[in-house]
């Protein structure tokens, strides 16, 4: 399926701090746009989508009470219109007045590394490398890819992992190293996840949190072994089937900020929610983000050093 891998970089965002909580709310308790519970917290989740056109577009949403949404910034061109099926987290280093950015996407069934900077404009820079790379093809039976970076710690060595799930439920996922992909292993059983957002990275394991058709809201944490298998954690029993999408960053010392996206109706809801573990982890709503989600596809734009520590 790999044929060839290319350098990705990373960049700075924001990560404060999470206030306490209380309840969980049922997600449909939220149709009205209410904010069920306030917090103090400053948070903030830098959204990024692909519009109809192809251009690349940038936000923050602030998890403050209320939330509040700062101003969108398009880059046009950095795709063919229509083109991009899913989409990566994308990572943006600061370039002096500029942004160096590179992620992964999914167009016509093929696989591609896209990098590229942006100008003071946030409009493509031609005096730099602007790169769409084939890294392989097969990927038309794919739900959505994500890739994650971890940096380089005290006793812990870099690592690049790209995870995708296809559309029979089998999850699957490659490490890098350096000159292209290695399979580490697959796992089926989960065909009734709807969506999957990386929470926390560990020295020997990875988690996501996942929603799936019948309202659970679950983490799963694959040790990041040759042919390991994922473990589950309940963390909610229902109420969480509406959305398509989750996309999450991180709020605190061990907490997340959790977008959710309903395409149906185009909205997104917004948590706060504490070191997940099990059906205890303390979540907050902060209430509907003031915004409409009509973009054929969202991501994250995520820090260099994108520590993630909500499991």
């Amino acid at each position: 399926m790999f044929r060839k891998t290319a350098s990705l970089a990373s960049a700075g965002a924001l990560a404060l701090t999470l206030g306490a909580a209380a309840v969980a709310p049922a997600r449909a308790a939220q149709s009205a746009g209410t904010t069920e519970s306030a917090t103090s917290a400053t948070c903030a989740l830098r959204l990024g989508s692909v519009t109809s056109t192809g251009a690349h577009t940038s936000r923050m949403i602030n998890a403050t009470a209320p939330i509040t949404i700062g101003g969108v910034r398009g880059t046009a061109g950095v795709f063919p219109a229509g083109a991009v099926q899913h989409t990566s987290t994308f990572f943006g280093t600061p370039l002096g007045s500029e942004e160096s950015r590179s992620g992964l996407v999914v167009t016509g069934g093929t696989l591609f590394s896209r990098s590229y900077v942006v100008d003071g404009q946030v409009q493509v820079d031609p005096k730099y490398p602007n790169n769409t790379l084939r890294v392989g093809g097969g990927w038309a039976g794919y739900r959505w890819i994500e890739q994650s970076i971890k940096p380089a710690s005290a006793g812990s060595p870099a690592r690049t992992l790209l995870y995708g799930q296809e559309t029979n439920g089998l999850l699957r996922r490659w490490e890098s190293n350096g000159s292209g992909w290695r399979s580490t292993g697959g796992v089926g059983g989960f065909s009734q996840v709807k969506s999957m957002t990386l929470i926390s990275r560990g020295a020997g394991y990875e988690t996501f949190l996942a929603n799936t058709r019948t309202g659970m809201l679950e983490t799963i944490t694959w040790p990041t072994g040759y042919l390991a298998v994922p473990k589950h954690a309940l963390v909610r029993g229902d109420t969480w089937q509406g959305f398509e999408q989750l996309i999450a960053t991180s709020c605190g010392a061990n907490g997340t900020l959790l977008l959710g996206i309903d395409r149906d109706t185009k909205s997104g809801y917004l948590y706060a929610v504490g070191h997940a573990a099990n059906a205890k982890t303390v979540i907050r709503s902060l209430g509907k983000v003031p915004m409409t989600f009509s973009d054929p596809q969202y991501f994250r734009w995520a820090p260099k050093n994108d520590t993630l520590n909500g499991a």
